[in-house]
């Protein structure tokens, strides 16, 4: 926790889903799983008083995600107010979404999903969570979606026209969260997007990322059905799976949401794995600050990306900011072991 005050807000995937369901609830009680105590010992270093989790698989009961809160309680961090809603991952339309000619596979979900609920995502807070307050923005149909660019093959709609009749804009959520930090009201706009690849020529998954982060936009313009957004006193936060200079998909999206004039890029820096990675040849082909980045792929491809955000809206004071990725030593290791993503957090001036 940030101080007396500054509230430290943060978002972190720590890719605890599994393969089927109720898979991640009996490794968090079994006490034995390494990766769930990697993660919970990350969490407890950076002490975040609000966190937004991504990777987490969903139960309608919320037990995975209280046996987590409560691990994290024997760790000393107490985080009475919990939140998640079903994610779009594993929710079966009937149709082939993703044009393999096949029916029933985890890319003709909403969400790339092996069953409903599948890495979703959650909030733990210190402070209370309004939650008949919460706009759900995942229901929203892409092609409703003010400005939308959906994916074409031939000429024609990909892979089909009443596929993308029914296809929603979010792959996993669009959340906006009001959360009561004393008398001030601190809304989050959370999201995870699909990552850029793994298509074809059409760049479905391209277009899709690109739409996903484009949709906070609109959404902060007023440009959705609903109730009028937030003006001030918010932090859009989450996986973004876009990096503004470096990878695939359409940095010049990101690039246009850090410069708007409505948020704060704190760009949070770590002087640790990623600049050894950078000095080790992995990145020969990386553009940007590698002190930037959030990610580690142990792969052939990019290498370390930025793709994990916190962005305060621009009245909120930032005091400081950072990524939990340290240089060497036990937790080095511990952060390894818990995701590839590192979690990314922000120390804001309490108004």
């Amino acid at each position: 926790m940030a101080g007396a005050d500054t509230l430290r807000v943060a978002s972190y995937n720590t890719e605890l889903s599994r393969r089927g369901p109720g898979l991640l609830l009996g490794a968090i009680l079994g006490g034995k799983d390494e990766q769930v105590a990697a993660v919970v010992q990350v969490i407890a270093a950076a002490r975040p008083d609000i966190l937004v989790l991504q990777g987490v698989d969903y139960d309608a009961e919320g037990r995975a995600l209280a046996a987590l809160a409560d691990r994290l309680g024997r760790a000393g961090l107490a985080y009475p107010h919990r939140f998640a809603l079903a994610p779009n991952r594993g929710v079966r339309t009937g149709l082939d979404l993703d044009g393999d000619g096949r029916l029933g596979g985890p890319g003709d979900a909403q969400g790339f999903g092996y069953f409903t609920g599948q890495e979703g995502m959650a909030i733990l807070s210190r402070f209370p969570i309004r939650a008949d307050a919460v706009r759900d923005l995942s229901g929203l149909i892409w092609a409703d979606m003010p400005g939308a660019v959906l994916p074409m093959r031939a000429g024609r709609p990909f892979p089909t026209a009443a596929a993308q009749a029914v296809q929603r804009l979010s792959t996993t959520g669009h959340w906006d969260v009001p959360v009561q930090v004393g008398a001030t009201v601190l809304h989050l706009l959370a999201y995870h997007a699909t990552p850029p690849v793994f298509d074809g020529p059409e760049d479905r998954n391209g277009l899709r990322n690109r739409d996903e982060l484009r949709l906070w936009l609109r959404y902060l313009e007023g440009a959705l059905p609903g109730p009028p957004p937030p003006r001030d006193r918010f932090v859009l936060l989450g996986d973004a799976n876009l990096d503004p200079v470096d990878g695939d998909g359409h940095g010049a999206a990101m690039r246009a949401l850090l410069a708007d004039p409505r948020l704060t890029d704190p760009a949070p820096r770590s002087a640790g794995g990623r600049a050894a990675a950078w000095q080790g040849g992995a990145n020969a082909a990386h553009r940007g600050d590698p002190a930037l980045d959030i990610a580690d792929w142990d792969d052939d491809g990019p290498g370390n990306l930025r793709v994990d955000y916190v962005l305060p809206s621009a009245d909120l004071a930032v005091v400081g900011a950072g990524v939990l990725w340290p240089d060497g030593g036990p937790l080095a290791e511990t952060v390894a072991v818990a995701s590839r993503h590192r979690l990314v957090w922000v120390d804001i001036a309490l108004p």
